[in-house]
């Protein structure tokens, strides 16, 4: 009864006009953003929280939240339409999404991604209202250890997610590692792989590699076939899903749903290593897993659904006890901040309208978004008949605004190039780049709590094994490569 109370009260601040504005807002520029390669969540909260200082505390958090979420729906359309990723969590949709449309099923991978998205995010809200002192208990049994063997976990679907030969998917997971690596090491300060580029002194940005080993290399290899081809795929007239794929794909959401709820709690996992821990779950639980990679709906559904429940869980510990599992969740402390707001445990005592009012917005943002999305699936779908002399200068021209947009460098431009000739490359060799960019994200985590895990152990390497968390994972970890 307590929780209804708190919710009528959260529902009554979010239905507010001003409140309302700002969801709508806040989830059409998160869609608009999720489609548009190379322009993300965290650029984009970050050009608009100085704007927000005028704003109601309330209402301009909303906004970035819809944001934030609404990027998480957003992002798979590119991905599924035209195998480029406009997110980072929405790479691993491009494995089963893309062949779905180059076999005329778009409209099914969009629907099914659209409404396993509004599941998940609906799910995720709710565990935020009900769990979140419950989930941040478990969240604050993670030290160093456990998330050290997490991370070796992520690394592992990684490779288990392959659907070619594992040692070049290894082989891809350890360049990403390497290619994580560049730049200033912060225990030493010290710059590393750099071939003394002061560019690459901050590192290669996620979304400059993305952009590059997906986007661009996916303009390379239809530009030297397009002589072949001259619309993009084939149209797509049926939208919602039969009753096979609605077999396979409830299943798949309701498992996506539930690792994203749990994994994004998590500090530094965000919304990408849900989304390849769920499809290696879907591939590991499939009867054929030689489907994936090949039109999977599976594919779609899992993934999608784990990354809008952890863009909810998400905020669970940032709003609790104001620590940010994700740099948008810092970026939200730095809103809260502009409005002298110390998030925390005394948020939800000393101001419940701000958090019962964010929570119920997420309600109705995730209720926008199905509405936003469902009737635009017919006008993306329109877009695969577009011949590629139009299209591909088109999405050339998205890319390279949204690079130089990330930090106003044209390096980052010739960076991409690089990373796209290398992409070419690594497709025309069989391998596959999906594993090189979990390696990339997750390499320099697994290394810093590698070292803080050590270091604390004091040399001690067994400390992953005394600690019961940290075996779990570790144990998962060999599973995963064992059944690949």
């Amino acid at each position: 009864m307590e929780l209804i109370g708190h919710l009528q009260l959260g529902f009554a601040a979010a239905a507010g006009a001003q409140n309302l504005l700002a969801c709508f807002t806040g989830a059409l520029l998160g869609t608009l953003i999720g489609v548009l390669p190379g322009l993300g969540p965290v650029a984009t909260i970050a050009l608009l929280l100085p704007l927000t200082y005028g704003l109601p505390p309330l209402t301009a958090l909303i906004m970035l939240a819809g944001i934030y979420y609404g990027a998480q729906y957003g992002g798979s359309t590119t991905s599924i339409l035209l195998n480029l990723p406009g997110e980072a969590s929405s790479v691993v949709t491009c494995r089963d999404g893309h062949p779905l449309a180059k076999q005329g099923r778009a409209g099914t991978a969009l629907a099914v991604a659209a409404l396993g998205s509004f599941f998940a995010g609906c799910v995720g809200t709710l565990f935020l209202a009900a769990c979140a002192p419950l989930l941040m208990r478990f969240a604050l049994d993670f030290g160093p250890a456990e998330y050290c063997s997490l991370m070796l976990f992520g690394l592992s679907g990684a490779v288990a997610i392959a659907s070619r030969s594992l040692l070049k998917s290894l082989a891809m997971v350890v360049l990403g590692l390497l290619l994580g690596l560049i730049g200033t090491d912060a225990n030493s300060g010290v710059a590393r792989y750099t071939f003394g580029l002061r560019e690459l002194d901050d590192g290669v940005g996620t979304t400059v590699l993305a952009v590059g080993v997906f986007g661009f290399a996916e303009l390379l290899h239809g530009l030297e076939h397009a002589c072949r081809r001259t619309p993009a795929m084939r149209p797509c007239g049926r939208l919602w899903p039969d009753r096979a794929d609605t077999r396979r794909a409830v299943p798949a959401v309701l498992r996506g749903t539930a690792l994203g709820t749990l994994l994004g709690l998590l500090p530094g996992a965000g919304a990408l290593l849900p989304a390849f821990a769920s499809y290696a779950l879907e591939k590991a639980c499939a009867r054929d897993p030689a489907r994936f990679g090949q039109g999977a709906i599976e594919g779609v559904a899992g993934p999608e659904s784990a990354n809008n429940a952890a863009a909810q869980t998400a905020f669970i510990p940032m709003l609790t006890l104001g620590i940010p599992s994700n740099a948008i969740m810092a970026l939200m402390i730095g809103a809260l901040t502009l409005h002298d707001i110390q998030p925390g445990p005394q948020v939800i005592v000393h101001d419940p309208v701000l958090f019962w009012g964010l929570v119920a917005s997420m309600w109705i943002g995730n209720a926008m978004l199905l509405v936003l999305n469902l009737p635009l699936i017919g006008l993306w779908v329109r877009l695969l008949a577009t011949p590629y002399r139009l299209l591909y200068p088109a999405i050339l021209l998205f890319c390279c605004l949204g690079l130089y947009a990330l930090a106003n460098r044209t390096g980052d431009l010739y960076l991409a190039a690089l990373f796209g000739l290398l992409g070419y490359l690594l497709q025309k060799s069989g391998c596959e780049t999906v594993p090189l960019l979990l390696g990339f994200v997750l390499g320099p985590l697994f290394e810093e709590h590698l070292r803080r895990a050590l270091l604390l152990a004091r040399g001690d390497a067994s400390v992953f094994l005394q600690r019961p968390l940290s075996l779990a994972l570790l144990l998962a970890a060999l599973a995963l490569i064992l059944g690949a």
